[in-house]
């Protein structure tokens, strides 16, 4: 068995990365796993901010309405 650091290719890039510096993102629903992605730093880093861009605004909107929402 080698104490040596594996490289795997990102899944983005495509790029070479160390485990050290490899981020894994899991996302499951129900516990079932639906996607994993091993990627660099970079990546990451680029992942996180359509995360944030596309989950954590809403509609964008900046006074709380929520005149998207349709109640019958």
């Amino acid at each position: 068995m080698s104490d040596a650091p594996t490289t795997e290719p990102c899944d983005a890039c495509g790029e070479p990365t160390t485990d050290a510096l490899a981020r894994t993102v899991r996302l499951s629903v129900d516990r079932a796993n639906i996607d994993t992605q091993r990627l660099c730093p970079e990546c990451f880093a680029d992942w996180i901010q359509r995360y944030q861009a596309e989950m954590g605004g809403g509609t964008g909107r900046e006074d709380g309405s929520d005149s998207e929402i349709i109640v019958d």
